[in-house]
């Protein structure tokens, strides 16, 4: 797969393959919306792997609503793309499966002068409660959503699904090395689930020698190279 992307902007890195490989070994079927999309790459990675799929894009900036379609173009993966604030999105169409790599930057860290990045990465563009409150909305009956976020802000995660009916039901942490406290948090959640939380193996990106065996497999299988535009 060939993803364009900008050079000077947000640009996919190692937690849209981790929240990727994650989403995948959930074999999500049915009608899937990922939110933020970006480029694309974790919705159209999924659709060249999950080929039955039917996906929708969305994002809320006009240059990735340019490359979600470029890029679909390019690898031949067939989409609905929405150009919409998810924040204030109204559909009477539900989905399996709500994906997303969210901002999730909090006010107190300083803030990129780049406006693309700055609405990619901080949680002020898109809140974690509207997220989550949202997605309720537009899922069907016992529906999910695979998501990523900040390890340290698991307590908010949890507080915030409880709050909107989801159950947790995943949760893995990824670390960037051996004996350093986890960055990301993958998580599956089902909305009106009474199941029990499966806590998954932790993952670790790096070692002493650079990516771990595990990391490298994953990013190998990949199969995928960028471009700049």
């Amino acid at each position: 797969m060939l993803i364009y992307q900008l050079k000077d902007g947000y640009r996919y890195n190692s937690d849209t393959i981790m929240l990727y490989d994650f989403a995948l070994s959930l074999k999500p079927k049915g009608e899937i919306l990922e939110v933020g999309a970006g480029s694309g790459v974790l919705g159209l990675l999924l659709k060249r792997d999950l080929k039955d799929i039917n996906l929708t894009l969305m994002d809320i900036q006009e240059q990735n609503i340019i490359l979600c379609k470029k890029n679909a173009l390019e690898n031949g993966l067939e989409c609905k793309i929405l150009h919409a604030d998810f924040s204030n999105f109204k559909s009477s169409k539900r989905f399996d499966f709500i994906v997303s790599n969210p901002p999730f930057y909090h006010d107190g860290v300083i803030k990129s002068k780049n406006s693309h990045i700055n609405i990619s990465r901080y949680a002020s563009n898109l809140s974690l409660e509207i997220l989550i409150s949202n997605s309720n909305s537009h899922l069907k009956p016992h529906g999910s959503i695979i998501f990523c976020y900040d390890a340290k802000q698991i307590m908010d995660v949890i507080y915030v699904l409880r709050k909107n009916k989801f159950c947790l039901t995943k949760l893995k942490f990824i670390h960037p090395k051996s004996k350093k406290s986890a960055k990301i948090a993958l998580i599956e959640a089902k909305k009106s689930s009474k199941s029990l939380c499966e806590v998954l193996e932790s993952f670790y990106l790096n070692d002493d020698f650079g990516y771990t065996k595990e990391a490298d497999l994953i990013f190998k299988n990949l199969n995928l190279k960028s471009q700049n535009v």
